[in-house]
């Protein structure tokens, strides 16, 4: 007997790769239930080679539902994702709304699996911002050998992102540029075409942005809060891939060699770094792809036990999507979650 799985938020980017993902995958499931806002009812979506029509979010019945797995927004998630935690569904949320609740765990597999045994007491799980869940991939294994320290990073954030709206205005912008329309900006505070924008979500009091600061508090609650990070957000005119330039300092020594080994054994991980033209990876090959990708691997010398390093990710997968799945799968792994209809 499989499970029942619901997509809540089916309709947008993540919620269409997330349906994806779960047919590659082979999950366990005897039925997957699409949802949205009521003005989508209807719509239709894929499912391997299935097509399913959409159902309201706001209508449906929880109680013979195994997992949902919610990408509908961080304001719609506060207002279902308890209610339908208390009808028995664990549900797995994507927006930032559940991330900082000390009773809600926030999950990368390869990083806190352990972590995902206190899901009971809301029945909700946390998938960490698109942005940390691929440094902190790269993070952990080098954590485990010797200590980080501090961590500097630049993100270079593809405007998926942002959402469907922030791919559209890429396409229009650029579109606008060559044949010399005017360019308008909705999405973005500035004109991102041909640009980059050193701000992604809210500012703060401290100068930082939101998406700055929830680097920080994520890696903190999943890694270690012993660790000192800052980092500079910054979105660039690229459809699908987020990139990191990372600073580490650790406590113990650690060479650029000794961290390549160390990567490429590490789950999640493929290195990928030739000290040659080409011989690492750009935000344009890591689209479609799993993998979270290390290149220019190299020791810093401006302080003892330093590193630097690339990281690249696909944003919607791995940041999003194939995350939330890979928590699901670990639910079933670790024998967290019976199927309803099995128990019934």
């Amino acid at each position: 007997m499989g499970f029942k799985i619901a997509v809540a938020g089916a309709t947008g980017n993540v919620g269409r790769e997330m349906l994806n993902i779960l047919e590659e995958r082979g999950f366990p499931a005897d039925e997957i239930v699409p949802l949205a806002s009521r003005r989508s009812v209807g719509t239709e979506v894929s499912y391997g080679d299935k097509t399913l029509k959409v159902k309201a979010l706001e209508s449906y019945d929880f109680s013979d539902t195994d997992i949902c797995l919610m990408s509908a927004g961080g304001s719609i998630s506060k207002e279902y994702s308890p209610k339908i935690g208390k009808q028995g569904c664990v549900v797995i949320d994507n927006s930032s709304a559940w991330r900082y609740d000390q009773d809600v765990p926030l999950i990368v597999p390869e990083v806190n699996p352990e972590a995902i045994e206190g899901f009971t007491k809301k029945n909700i799980i946390a998938n960490p911002n698109c942005s940390t869940a691929q440094l902190v991939v790269a993070l952990k294994p080098l954590h485990e050998a010797a200590t980080i320290k501090r961590v500097v990073v630049s993100t270079y954030q593809s405007v998926s992102g942002a959402g469907k709206e922030g791919m559209d205005e890429l396409f229009e912008q650029t579109r606008a540029v060559f044949v010399a329309d005017p360019i308008s900006t909705n999405k973005f505070t500035k004109r991102i075409a041909f640009n980059c924008i050193p701000h992604i979500d809210v500012f703060m009091e401290d100068g930082f942005t939101k998406e700055e600061w929830k680097m920080v508090a994520e890696t903190k609650k999943m890694l270690d809060p012993k660790i000192k990070l800052t980092a500079t957000c910054v979105r660039v005119p690229v459809f699908i891939g987020h990139a990191e330039a990372v600073n580490l300092e650790f406590e113990k020594p650690i060479t650029a060699d000794e961290a390549r080994e160390i990567l490429r054994e590490a789950p999640g991980c493929q290195v990928i770094d030739k000290r040659e033209d080409g011989g690492y990876v750009t935000p344009y090959e890591s689209a479609g792809e799993d993998a979270t990708y290390i290149s220019r691997l190299r020791e810093d010398p401006t302080v003892d036990n330093g590193l630097a390093l690339w990281v690249v990710a696909d944003n919607l997968r791995k940041g999003a999507a194939l995350n939330t799945v890979q928590i699901a799968e670990l639910l079933v792994a670790r024998g967290l979650i019976q199927p309803k209809k099995e128990a019934a």
